[in-house]
């Protein structure tokens, strides 16, 4: 009787031991699958905005989780928002900030790809299929990563974690031409569609959103069916569903640029019941917190239940002991906008609850600047015709006119951000805030873009973070020498001076960039701009001070222009300056560049899409 009792008690504590373990086994993680669209805000969905496409696979995945309405990427194009996504560093801290990618840099010892974390952890991690990072692979990131990539082929038992990109959104899904637009126009009623206040109330614009709207239609049934086919195996009840577009777009004003259109994206997050302690949040729900691409690895990492490492510039919003009002206080986002392909830019901005505000450090790069790619659209073309042609109103032509320094917009009274308040005496303090807001972010991450891209790729490849480090009482300087421009100029005239006058080139580079943001205001130091495109020692230094010259339409010499493209010391040099002339062709299109192709290397062309391939094709009408 006793050795029964014994077997008895023995086989009870076998099965509690199990029943304990099976439910408390910290071991078992939710598989995690990111949808991700491409070149999509919130503006084109009638889940966020009234008027916009119906997708019932989203909404549907909504009604069980919850919709953040403040959802942003950092970056307004794949490449830089993708970088961010995957490592969760601000692109330009380690270097990945330029779209296309000249060079890929070396990211810092701290910082690995989001699915080498997951794989240490026991996942089995695939994409399907775009990466588009701008960082060197110096170790196998996935175990799948391609058209064919499925999660299917993992072990038995074992976690994944899956990507499964979605590309009917994208830009190129617009390129149609003038024959498919007659076509379209012939058989579609666009009554229904209200084109945004800046763009031009066309045939050409309403059918172009219409067509993106149904191509929002279109892959929400491919996300669907995918959702449908977790199902059917069985997973839906152990794996948390992301849905988030890879930054704004895709009508003109959208992607590439800071306005919400090429920031706030849809993102929409399924965590099932058996997972549902990882959410602070009730299914069914919506919240205002903001949330950006810098906290996705964070987040992930926390919902898998893995350390979240150091060099990771981004918090989790969903995890283990997460509460609801923590993630609601976060209200705050940034953005940055450097060369998209051939086009140059540099530009900043901080968004804090309703207010927006942007730093535009070189305000006479047009928005409207052509570019190869974006120019293919219609829409564009006719946008830049009927500037020429006079026939927009006055904020419709913006678009192709110089930008203010500094914009500020309130979001929730003006979501298309066309009126600026920086000039307005009664949002004084919230400028300021927001300025120094944003000042100590570029500041603090030793943001490399105040170097030109062809000195960093020279100096900062292998280690991006230690030149950053190692430059950053330069960078200061420099984001010092660049706010002169914020200032009236006869309290500043003085420092631009000084500016014009250091030892170091990159400070001599940025007081001719605030020169220019003055334009004529700063004439007084034409002798010294003209003595500068003579003589300096740097063809970056020279070519600002002739753009000085050419965007204020004084006397320059065109041969000497010539020759200092030629004497370009790399491929990337040679566009930075060609924007310069590309700048110019855009307020006067009978500008001519005479430069022939054979002054270059031959390997710059071998590639028809190179950036200085497209530049000259531009600059000498032959595009």
């Amino acid at each position: 009787m006793y050795i029964v009792k014994k077997a008895l008690n023995i086989s009870y504590i076998i099965f509690f031991s199990i029943l304990f373990f099976s439910c408390n086994n910290t071991d078992e993680k939710p598989n995690i699958v990111w949808l991700v669209t491409e070149d999509n805000s919130i503006h084109y969905m009638n889940l966020y905005t009234k008027g916009g496409a119906e997708m019932p696979a989203i909404s549907a995945l909504a009604n069980q989780g919850v919709v953040f309405d403040n959802a942003f990427s950092n970056a307004p194009v794949c490449s830089v928002a993708r970088s961010t996504i995957i490592t969760g560093a601000y692109a330009p801290r380690i270097g990945t900030q330029y779209h296309r990618k000249m060079s890929q840099v070396k990211l810092p010892n701290n910082i690995k790809p989001l699915p080498i974390y997951l794989k240490q952890a026991g996942y089995y991690v695939t994409n399907n299929a775009k990466e588009d990072y701008n960082f060197i692979k110096e170790e196998k990131i996935w175990d799948e990563s391609s058209l064919k990539a499925t999660y299917k082929n993992r072990k038995d038992g074992q976690p994944f974690f899956h990507v499964q990109n979605f590309h009917n959104t994208h830009e190129g899904k617009l390129h149609f031409n003038e024959k498919q637009l007659s076509e379209a126009l012939d058989s579609n009623n666009l009554d229904s569609i209200k084109p945004f206040p800046y763009h031009p109330d066309t045939p050409t614009f309403r059918y172009t959103q219409s067509l993106l709207h149904n191509h929002h239609k279109d892959v929400d049934k491919e996300m669907g069916k995918f959702i449908e086919n977790l199902e059917k195996e069985g997973l839906m009840e152990n794996t948390i569903i992301f849905y988030y577009g890879d930054h704004g777009g895709v009508l003109p004003r959208s992607k590439g640029y800071l306005y919400e259109s090429g920031l706030n994206v849809p993102m929409v997050v399924r965590i099932p019941k058996k997972w549902k302690k990882l959410s602070p949040f009730k299914g069914g729900t919506r919240t205002s917190s903001f949330v950006d691409f810098v906290d996705l690895v964070p987040t992930v990492l926390s919902l898998a239940g893995i350390k979240i490492p150091e060099g990771i510039d981004g918090t989790p919003f969903m995890g283990k002991g997460l509460k609801k009002s923590q993630i609601e206080k976060q209200d705050t986002t940034f953005g940055y906008a450097d060369r998209f392909d051939e086009k140059y830019d540099l530009v900043r901005s901080v968004r804090k609850g309703k207010y927006k505000y942007i730093r535009n450090y070189q305000p006479f790069n047009l928005d409207g600047l052509y570019n190869y790619y974006r120019y293919k659209m219609l829409a564009y073309k006719e946008w830049y015709k009927l500037y020429q042609e006079k026939k927009l109103n006055k904020i419709q032509s913006r678009f192709f006119n110089a930008k203010s320094p500094e914009a500020l917009y309130d979001i929730e009274k003006d979501p298309h951000e066309i009126n600026n308040l920086a000039q307005n005496a009664q949002y004084k303090e919230t400028l300021i805030n927001l300025r120094e807001t944003l000042n100590n972010h570029v500041i603090s991450q030793a943001d490399l873009s105040f170097f030109p891209e062809p000195y960093f790729l020279e100096n900062g490849l292998e280690d991006a973070l230690g030149f950053g480090q190692e430059n950053k009482n330069l960078i200061k300087e420099i984001v010092t020498t660049a706010d002169l421009s914020l200032q009236p100029y006869n309290e500043v005239s003085a420092k631009i001076k000084d500016a014009l006058n250091n030892t170091n080139p990159w400070i001599r580079y940025w007081g001719l960039i605030t020169c220019s943001s003055f334009r004529l205001e700063a004439k007084e130091h034409l002798n010294k701009i003209k003595s500068i495109f003579e003589n300096d020692s740097e063809n970056l230094v020279k070519i600002r001070a002739a753009e000085y010259l050419l965007l204020n339409d004084l006397k320059i010499d065109a041969s000497k222009i010539n020759d200092l493209l030629k004497n370009a010391n790399s491929e990337a040099e040679a566009n930075l300056m060609l924007n310069t002339l590309a700048l110019i062709k855009t307020k006067n299109p009978d500008y001519k560049l005479e430069l022939n192709k054979s002054v270059y290397p031959d390997k710059w062309f071998e590639k028809e899409n190179g950036l200085v391939n497209r530049r000259i094709n531009y600059l000498t009408n032959n595009e």
